[in-house]
């Protein structure tokens, strides 16, 4: 079967035809509106703390998500899409949609997330890619849109194809994950405090994603829920925002760089490339893109 023969198939089965080729970007685009909306109330809030929102950065974030959006867009149909339509069209079952399987995809996509984004914190390949969403200093909307237009490179979206082997669509991934996005957006601001001890316990909230923003040494590498703060707890990288502890944005090695969008974007890879030049055995040079990244030749 060719490639497009392969691709044919899932949006075929997707149910959505064509449309569906570019699911993802279209949530985005009909998402938009809303954000702009939503983070221009929170300025009208905000606007007279410099410590909470900055107007040349939040400008700035929407560029940068604007740059991730425009790579997606033009690059994950030829990357990505291509490996989920192969391994689907090697599923191990055939999955249908229903109410029961899709409440599924939404708990496994999630499950996937989790574990992305803990080794998007723990690789430094994939930190490198994903350091552009921690780098400020402030925590509001905007933020969320703070993003990487190298992450289609990278590879993150791998660890969603298993997902496209058991069964599941591509298409229906996508808009799965298009709509955890969605939720995330949501959840990067400091007007909303604690919630409900349940939904606090079974969501991510804003309360635990200030949190996951933090660089305090008692807070960093925490909370990499999506929707879900539950995966968290079950493998024990679940913290909470502790009274005498305040939470300090941004990351423990902030860059040395102008504010044109590209160095935000390339600063770690710049970073990546001088320390794997040092010289010594490749392998060890090599390592560099596997271990955390506070990792020096020499730790272990």
């Amino acid at each position: 079967m060719s490639l497009f023969e392969l691709l044919q198939q899932v949006l075929v089965d997707s149910g959505l035809g064509w449309l569906a080729l570019d699911e993802r970007q279209l949530v985005f685009m009909l998402a938009t509106p809303v954000f702009i909306s939503v983070f221009a109330w929170e300025y009208l809030k905000i606007r007279h703390n410099p410590e909470l929102v900055e107007g040349r950065e939040a400008l700035r974030n929407f560029a940068l998500g604007a740059g991730y959006q425009t790579t997606e867009l033009l690059f994950a149909g030829l990357i990505a899409f291509p490996v989920y339509a192969f391994a689907y069209h090697h599923r191990l079952v055939d999955i249908p949609l229903n109410p029961f399987t899709a409440a599924l995809l939404w708990l496994l996509t999630d499950f996937c997330f989790y574990w992305m984004h803990r080794s998007s914190h723990r690789v430094r390949w994939l930190w490198a890619a994903h350091v552009t969403h921690h780098s400020s200093e402030r925590m509001n909307f905007s933020t969320a849109m703070r993003q990487n237009a190298t992450n289609i490179f990278n590879g993150g979206w791998l660890f969603y194809v298993p997902l496209a082997l058991i069964g599941f669509n591509p298409v229906w991934i996508g808009v799965c994950y298009a709509l955890s996005l969605v939720y995330q957006f949501f959840i990067h601001t400091t007007l909303v405090g604690r919630l409900h001890p349940a939904i606090e316990f079974i969501f991510n909230t804003p309360n635990h994603h200030r949190v996951h923003h933090a660089r305090n040494p008692d807070y960093v590498d925490t909370n990499y829920g999506g929707v879900f703060i539950v995966f968290d707890r079950l493998f024990g990288t679940f913290t909470c925002e502790r009274a005498g502890v305040p939470i300090e944005y941004g990351i423990t090695r902030p860059p040395q760089h102008n504010n044109r969008l590209w160095m935000h974007w390339l600063h770690e890879y710049r970073d990546l490339a001088r320390d794997m030049r040092q010289p010594g055995p490749l392998r060890q040079r090599l390592r560099h893109l596997w271990r955390p990244p506070e990792w020096e030749r020499g730790d272990d």
